[in-house]
């Protein structure tokens, strides 16, 4: 319950310290808020790890509590690669199109001709993009679409697969074992 208060905590000067336009501030306080959320995120999975001997979860406990980290895993890296890749959100939104950053986008191997036949001339990523590649990345334990380019991307994405296995490979699997 620890991580939740903080969390709804932090989120009130996040929240305001972006309608009064402090952008400093708001990625201080956005930074703080992930890394809060990543570190209760593999508490819970230690916590869940250690109590498997125990033999103490029911499998329904066990299935839903994977589920929801897995789950998780996937929001709080998602939200990672969009506060760093290319200066986050703000510093993405300064420049016209996304020429480079972090990760390789299929949009951005575009010629400039199919760029502009396919409206894509200031294509520059947003959550969802990251969200996707968050998602893959927990899902097949590698990105599907968009490699990593940078050397903190892809340590953020072997973390990410790693958590993303370990619930997978050890909660689900006992869980299941217990059905």
């Amino acid at each position: 319950m620890v991580v939740p208060a903080t969390v709804g905590v932090l989120l009130i000067p996040t929240l305001i310290s972006h309608r009064t336009g402090h952008h400093g501030i708001n990625k201080v306080f956005g930074f703080t808020v992930n890394v809060v959320i990543t570190i209760g995120m593999i508490a819970s999975v230690a916590l869940l790890i250690r109590e498997l001997p125990t033999h103490r979860e029911s499998a329904t406990d066990l299935l839903l509590s994977a589920a929801f980290l897995w789950l998780t895993n996937i929001l709080v890296f998602a939200l990672w690669y969009w506060r760093l890749d290319a200066g986050g959100p703000h510093g993405r939104d300064k420049r016209f199109g996304h020429p480079n950053g972090a990760f390789l986008f299929p949009q951005m191997t575009m010629t400039p001709e199919a760029k502009t036949a396919g409206d894509a001339h200031s294509w520059s990523p947003n959550f969802v993009d990251y969200l996707f590649l968050a998602f893959n990345t927990s899902t097949a334990f590698s990105p599907t679409d968009a490699p990593a380019l940078a050397r903190w991307g892809k340590v953020l994405m072997m973390l990410q697969s790693l958590i993303s296995l370990t619930v997978l490979v050890l909660l689900a699997a006992r869980a299941v074992n217990i059905l």
